[in-house]
């Protein structure tokens, strides 16, 4: 019984240090000041919604179809980083 609990703790410590990442970049990008800072400001708010958003899926996973659950937040989740990404890069 300790595998779907370990399981939820490593998927919460991916979003998190994804999401650390993409931030800390939004904020090398500000301290260089080569981008343009109201876009950055934009996408570390995203970032951090992000994250809190997903935390909070994780913990209220839907009772009888965990795999199907996790891998739809799986493929959201990647989704969303690229996105983010992306638009890290154009700004």
């Amino acid at each position: 019984n300790k595998r779907p609990m370990a399981s939820i703790r490593n998927l919460k410590k991916v979003v998190k240090n994804i999401s650390g990442e993409l931030f800390a970049d939004c904020v090398l990008l500000r301290l260089t000041e080569q981008a343009d800072r109201t876009k950055v400001e934009e996408l570390m708010r995203d970032i951090a919604t992000m994250y809190a958003e997903f935390v909070a899926r994780i913990n209220h996973t839907e009772k009888g179809s965990e795999a199907l659950f996790y891998k739809k937040l799986r493929k959201e989740f990647t989704d969303t980083v690229n996105r983010i990404h992306e638009e890290l890069i154009k700004a």
